[in-house]
């Protein structure tokens, strides 16, 4: 192959390769900046086929679609009351001017450092105006809006806008939660102990009253029992009297009986009495006559 045919071969590449890379699409959810020696020439935010210079010519293409920034780090911020809270963020924002962005931050990792230091910035000013108390009710809405303008304000600048920011949390720092929950901790400690007081104190009454009823309850069974048995026994007596009325003899029998059954009962009792005693009178006759 002779070297005229090489050459003719590589420059038909060469021109090839020209038209090829004198052509770029942009896509509908990108912008494009064409840079020639890193100037900006043009902007190209529509989609489609374009046409550059080529080996002269470059592009960049930037994202038209909303994108997310989150916090790396907590931002420790003092409160108008002197308190300090670790709050961490989430922002959305995206590239409205892609000339003035590339000019000032060149690139989305320019662009979150920035973004972020001055949303950080803003953190600490918006909620040093507010106590706590603010924070958690409903000034917290006005807070991210506040927030919202002033980096906006800001950013417009850079060729950037922010879409939303969010607190994604807003809490005491270590050592401040530690000291809290050791507080409360002691706190709750102490009304339970009072609690138990209190319940014990109650639980002595309880059993103060129920044992001052339980005597009161036993003596009042007491004295009806008595009156009851009182009762009883004054009926026994006059049914024993009435029966024993109708007949003295019969009575007067029964009851020597009953001595003699207590008197000789065997429980080692000795007596010495004298055989012509009135205790004996039922020992000679049925009628208690001595012969």
């Amino acid at each position: 192959m002779s070297s005229s045919k090489i050459l003719s071969g590589i420059g038909i590449l060469a021109i090839l390769f020209g038209v090829l890379s004198s052509f770029f699409t942009v896509d509908q959810t990108q912008q494009a900046l064409v840079l020639q020696f890193g100037e900006p020439k043009r902007l190209v935010n529509r989609p489609g086929l374009n046409f550059k210079i080529p080996f002269i010519q470059e592009v960049t293409f930037f994202e038209k679609r909303v994108l997310s920034l989150v916090s790396q780090d907590s931002e420790e911020v003092i409160l108008a009351d002197q308190k300090r809270l670790e709050v961490d963020t989430y922002s959305r924002f995206r590239i409205t001017d892609p000339l003035l962005f590339y000019q000032t931050v060149r690139n989305e990792f320019g662009a979150r450092q920035r973004l972020e230091s001055i949303i950080d910035s803003s953190v600490r000013r918006v909620f040093g105006k507010f106590e706590l108390t603010a924070i958690l009710s409903d000034a917290r809405t006005k807070i991210v809006e506040d927030i919202g303008d002033e980096v906006n304000s800001t950013i417009k600048k850079l060729g950037m806008e922010i879409v939303d920011v969010r607190i994604r949390r807003a809490d005491y720092p270590e050592a401040t939660s530690q000291n809290i929950f050791n507080r409360m901790k002691t706190e709750r400690e102490q009304e339970a102990k009072e609690f138990r007081a209190e319940g014990a104190e109650e639980a002595q009454k309880i059993r103060a009253d129920a044992e001052k009823q339980k005597v009161v309850l036993v003596a009042e069974s007491k004295r009806k029992a008595e009156a009851l048995r009182g009762n009883g026994d004054a009926q026994a007596i006059k049914i024993y009297s009435d029966a024993f009325g109708q007949d003295e003899k019969f009575f007067k029998f029964y009851r020597s009986m009953l001595a003699y059954e207590n008197t000789f009962a065997d429980d080692g009792t000795t007596m010495l009495l004298s055989p012509d005693s009135d205790f004996f009178t039922f020992f000679g006759k049925q009628d208690g006559k001595n012969n």
